[in-house]
């Protein structure tokens, strides 16, 4: 149960497509003045060194942010939103080095105002004191609350948050096949108590057939709660036998409406930099309640 580290996947193709939206998610929400309470349902270590360790073994980023760089450096354009997405990466290393990757919880925290607050869920019992240690650096660690509890339960206890703005990123590993249901049981619960909330949901690109189902699940969950919705994919390549990610995807309940074209501007982008062969493509739906 415990055997998936984020940091294996650190700064790949599927961290670059969910940081990017989440970016794009808290900074129009943060549009308005009132708080925001932001929950991250598997937050991992919080930050994570690319030279060393699991990322260093996996080599995931080479394929993700390494690549990208060097799309970038050839002299190839970018549109604002994938610029603004490595300047937050950028902030975390020296300008001569890119030797750390920051997960969700250190660029959530990075985009945290006095008013807002940040709630972290994480169940790996070697993760979850890695991640203690490391939030606890944060000059934001007081607007951070650290939980080793199971998010899937604990999630509708949190919702709605006082000031009724909130966002809701879930990325479980999906390792236990179990996370599938789990993950179609907090939706309910979520919506039913917080209707109105953002809700990120992050899944692999495998051909595991809950994944595959997993967007249309989503779809009808959020059409019974009639909220709008948007679903984007990214695949880097089309390799089968291959047992690296090829592709993942983000499915977004009640999405700000700039999010689709800021996406058709990026994607397009992340396609030509990333892509490995002529299978690199990408999805993205809409649907307004």
């Amino acid at each position: 149960m415990f055997s998936y580290r984020h940091a294996f996947h650190a700064g790949s193709h599927a961290d670059i497509l969910k940081h990017l939206i989440l970016i794009h998610l808290v900074e129009y929400l943060q549009e308005k003045p009132g708080a925001l309470t932001i929950v991250d349902t598997h937050a991992g270590a919080g930050i994570y060194s690319l030279k060393d360790g699991f990322a260093a073994i996996s080599k995931e980023a080479e394929g993700g942010i390494v690549r990208l760089l060097k799309y970038i450096e050839a002299g190839n354009p970018i549109p604002e939103s994938i610029q603004h997405y490595l300047e937050i990466i950028q902030s975390e290393n020296t300008q001569e080095e890119l030797a750390l990757y920051p997960g969700s919880p250190f660029i959530l925290a990075n985009l945290l105002r006095p008013q807002d607050r940040l709630k972290l869920f994480e169940l790996h019992p070697k993760e979850i004191d890695i991640l203690r240690h490391n939030i606890n650096q944060l000059k934001q660690s007081k607007q951070i609350d650290v939980y080793a509890e199971d998010s899937f339960s604990r999630l509708k206890g949190l919702l709605p948050p006082p000031s009724r703005r909130g966002l809701v990123l879930i990325d479980p590993s999906y390792e236990d096949k179990q996370d599938y249901r789990h993950l179609e049981t907090a939706m309910e619960e979520a919506l039913q108590r917080f209707a109105t909330g953002c809700y990120a949901i992050w899944y692999p690109g495998l051909s595991r057939r809950e994944a595959a189902a997993l967007p249309d699940r989503m779809k009808k969950i959020a059409t019974h709660h009639k909220r709008s919705w948007l679903h984007t994919e990214l695949r880097v390549e089309n390799a089968p036998g291959e047992r690296r990610l090829q592709a993942s995807g983000m499915f977004i309940i009640n999405p700000p409406w700039t999010l689709e074209a800021n996406l058709l501007q990026a994607l397009p982008i992340l396609i030509k930099a990333l892509g490995v062969d002529s299978g690199a493509k990408f999805v993205l739906k809409s649907f307004e309640a």
